[in-house]
């Protein structure tokens, strides 16, 4: 038996709809592991876990929980780390603020966040706020490269059962818009260091009177580390949306905004703070000082703005005015046409690796105002990867939809470890806060990039480190070896970041021998170099930087598969360990709102059994535990009966929901199980409950989907109670029996 202090393998508690299934799922994991000697712990990475953790001050000691995300990270460092990662949630400030406010009401004593902090202490507790919210998980636990991929059973279902695409016209006004210059692309520059170069660097702002403050202090660089910084004109911006929106009336199409104000979580809300008041310019012109003294917000979302405006005197002629001038501009597209919620209200409701990919997969067109489907502007303002959507759409328009009973595959190796490409992330982006420069001194006093801003403008430092650069290089040459994949680089040449990774990967490339496998591709040639190839039912391997592979791993699974959640993705950890996270998809809030209502979980845990699958077979090998392996085969089969037998999770009340497909899933495998011939223990243990699972078939199913229809109480969001949860995710006694 495994030292349970030390758990052979460890299941991450997350948020919403991953965090509702692994209530059903996980006790399936934990019963048949124990039967091999696997212990399996539960790290809580959610955030209502990290806020806890984060302010333990004024909570009981019944309240206190400990802070797993940085033990996690210290275990991802380790070869001993076996992780099974599913997706969180990565918040944005209204996600924050919501949380919190649910926690209070739960009886935690936690602050407010303060959005517009004066005193020292509201500074402090911003600063700790700061380090939770956007993508603050991922950093601290990608100690590795991401190799993504479809599983082989995946992608043979998903050819043998082709999912509904919209059709594309060739006069479809649908279209990507973009800056014409002054953007973070054209402003980029971007150096790699030497050793005289490392130290503890800072960032400066220099102001017009010559006054020096240090905007980050104790930077440390290390030699190799490719170092970017850039900007985007606030003012070149706030001019481009204003146009867009006047292009979008007269096009008649919708207008949209598609962000990332969840990982670009400092850069991306100002963006969208900006495209707020650029849509209710007129409305900030006749009441700004008001509005600025009530304290709104427009980077919290219109939805923010609209709900403050409500508690002033004036709000009736402010909402006046406001429908006046909603009556002038474009159609918006909408994140719910039927309550009202547009593009605008949220920040973090329109994340463009989900939103672009299922606005493409439509056929180009968003849904508006009333309900129907419109063509739509595309706003993407940064020219940095906005060509990729750009060229997927003219692709689509030139030669209709994919087909995904014939298209090939495109998988991703992407370079993320030790924080590669944090773009737009606190701490190193700021808003100019006067005219002046910002700039990167080293610690041997050597400016190394440096920019004139004007105030509001928007600055950008990230870093990649060499190590991460290597591995990456290294995990694409075996990848192509063993797949023989067109393999494409997606660096561009042009761009001051891909420059100094180009420096690296092609002398890499040439003292392995393998320059001729590999091409190197601007984002706008290896989208269509990529979508011919699939097009054409071939494979191609996409290796990328972190954004990229952000993108990209939604992109073609949605197009191929008609879901990102169902990908298969291995962190090799640089130190020996392993991580295994459950695919792309986010946490489906909606998801959340539909078992709430009627009791159905549509989340397809295909990811997570894929993940299972592969933890596993890697505990097996790197700890010689030969029953793991067993049950990770099993595991395989149980998945591959999933896909077979169409035991996935419908959409609708009245169909098998997530909590049905776990029920198959443990049934597969037990009989898999059972059947195997490598370990006779094993099947002499899972034999009964094999024949338990199939003889309870009947009363199991029909006690799973008694409540269905039924609104349900989880007694909380955030931060659901255990117990509730527990009653609504695991319905069936008989079930409940056989699995213990």
């Amino acid at each position: 038996m495994s030292d349970t202090s030390k758990p052979d393998l460890l299941y991450t508690k997350v948020d919403e709809a991953p965090e509702l299934a692994s209530a059903s799922f996980l006790p399936i994991i934990r019963s048949f592991a124990s039967a091999a000697g696997v212990t399996v712990g539960i790290k809580d990475i959610s955030l209502a876990g990290r806020i806890l953790a984060t302010f333990p001050e004024k909570l009981t000691d019944a309240q206190k929980i400990s802070d797993d995300l940085a033990e996690l990270g210290e275990l991802v460092k380790t070869p001993e780390a076996n992780v099974i990662k599913l997706p969180n949630i990565s918040a944005s400030v209204p996600q924050l603020s919501a949380a919190v406010k649910e926690l209070q009401a739960q009886g935690y004593d936690i602050p407010n966040y303060p959005e517009d902090p004066q005193t020292d202490e509201e500074k402090a507790i911003r600063a700790r706020f700061d380090a939770i919210k956007g993508s603050a998980v991922n950093p601290v636990l990608r100690e590795g490269n991401s190799d993504r991929r479809a599983a082989r059973a995946v992608k043979n279902f998903a050819q043998k059962n082709p999912h509904r695409m919209g059709k594309w016209a060739s006069d479809s006004k649908t279209h990507v818009s973009s800056m014409s210059g002054n953007d973070f692309y054209a402003n980029e520059v971007s150096a790699t260091l030497n050793a005289a170069q490392a130290g503890a660097a800072k960032i400066e702002f220099v102001g017009k009177d010559g006054a020096v403050s240090v905007l980050k202090d104790g930077w440390k660089l290390i030699e190799g580390e490719v170092v970017d910084a850039t900007f985007m004109s606030a003012k070149a911006l706030s001019s481009f949306l204003a146009e867009e929106i006047e292009n979008t009336k007269k096009d008649g199409i919708l207008f949209s905004l598609h962000m990332k104000a969840t990982m670009m979580k400092v850069s991306d809300p100002i963006i969208f703070g900006h495209a707020v008041k650029a849509w209710l310019a007129p409305i900030f012109d006749k009441y700004g000082d008001q509005l600025a003294a009530a304290g709104v917000n427009p980077n919290s979302g219109m939805g923010a703005v609209l709900a403050r405006i409500n508690e002033l005197d004036n709000a009736a002629e402010i909402n006046a005015d406001i429908a006046a001038l909603t009556a002038e501009r474009p159609a918006m597209y909408m994140v719910n046409s039927d309550k009202g919620i547009t593009n605008l209200h949220v920040p973090s409701d329109v994340i463009i690796d989900a939103s672009m990919p299922a606005l493409i997969r439509a056929g180009g067109k968003g849904w508006g105002p009333d309900g129907n489907e419109g063509d739509t502007n595309c706003v993407i303002p940064d020219n940095c990867y906005a060509p990729v959507y750009d060229e997927s759409v003219n692709f689509f328009k030139a030669n209709g939809a994919l087909n995904p009973a014939t298209a090939g595959t495109v998988q991703n190796i992407g370079l993320m470890a030790q924080k590669a490409e944090e773009y737009g992330s606190h701490p190193t982006t700021f808003e100019a806060p006067a005219d002046g420069i910002i700039r990167v001194v080293l610690a041997n006093g050597e400016t190394l990039h440096s920019h004139e801003v004007e105030a509001g403008d928007i600055w950008r430092a990230c870093t990649v480190k060499k190590a991460p650069i290597e591995n990456w290089i290294q995990l694409s040459i075996d990848r192509q070896r063993l797949t023989g994949y067109r393999s494409i680089f997606w660096l561009d040449a042009n761009r001051a970041h891909d420059a100094q990774l180009i420096a690296y990967v092609k002398p890499a490339l040439e003292a392995a021998g393998v320059a001729d496998k590999f091409e190197i591709m601007a984002p706008r040639e290896a989208t269509r170099a990529s979508l011919e190839t699939i097009t054409a039912g071939e494979n191609s391997i996409a290796i990328t930087g972190n954004v990229l592979r952000d993108y990209l791993t939604d992109l073609f699974p949605i197009l191929e598969l008609g879901t990102s959640a169902k990908m298969l993705s291995i962190v090799g950890l640089m130190n020996g360990g392993g991580m295994f996270e459950t695919g792309a998809g986010g946490s489906a809030p909606k998801h959340v709102e539909q078992l709430v209502d009627e009791n159905h979980l549509r989340w397809d845990s295909m990811g997570e059994f894929c993940a299972l699958g592969e933890s596993l077979n890697f505990l097996a090998d790197a700890k010689g535990n030969a029953k793991a392996g067993v049950l990770g085969r099993a595991a395989e089969a149980a998945t591959q009966g999933i896909l077979d037998d169409n035991r996935s999770p419908g959409r609708k009340v009245g169909e098998p929901d997530n909590r049905a497909s776990h029920y198959w899933f443990a049934r597969y495998w037990a009989e898999a199980l059972a059947a195997q011939g490598d370990d006779a223990d094993l099947a002499a243990h899972f034999a009964p409950i094999a024949k338990a699972l199939a003889e309870g078939e009947a009363a199991i199913l029909a006690e799973l989907a008694a409540g269905a229809g039924n609104k349900v109480d989880i007694g909380g969001y955030f931060h659901t109670d255990p117990a509730k949860t527990a009653a609504v995710m695991r319905p069936s006694a008989t079930l409940n029996a056989i699995i213990g």
